[in-house]
């Protein structure tokens, strides 16, 4: 009987693996600055601001518009209500993402990691 609440105990301890999509993560806090790729006649990227975010905290975005929450899963990035509400990311990097598009594959849009304090968007009251 001491065995079957002891092995109890250690399984109600262990962390919950089996998630869906990988372990439940977050951001850090930062601004997402966001581009197509350029080519070789011109700009490396071509920037899509409206795409911008930053990570406020670990479930929260900002744009310029309001707020929003997201849900990282593994290397999924879900952003689940707000101005960007349904756009999703993979996470190449912690500093790089990639749009998926609605195929389910990366788009040729990505976001690179910006400390925040360095080109913080302003939001529009």
């Amino acid at each position: 009987m001491n065995r079957l609440i002891i092995a109890f105990a250690l399984l109600s301890a262990a962390p919950a693996l089996a998630v869906p999509g990988g372990e439940i993560g977050w951001l850090k806090p930062a601004a997402y600055q966001c581009e197509m790729p350029g080519d070789a006649t011109g700009p490396v990227g071509l920037r899509v601001p409206d795409a911008d975010f930053n990570v406020i905290n670990a479930n929260t975005y900002e744009t310029p518009a309001g707020r929003g929450t997201y849900l990282l899963t593994g290397d999924l990035l879900q952003l689940t209500s707000g101005p960007l509400y349904g756009a999703r990311f993979h996470r190449l990097t912690n500093n790089y993402l990639r749009q998926i598009g609605a195929d389910g594959n990366d788009t040729q849009l990505r976001c690179v990691r910006r400390v925040l304090g360095y080109g913080v968007l302003q939001r529009q009251d």
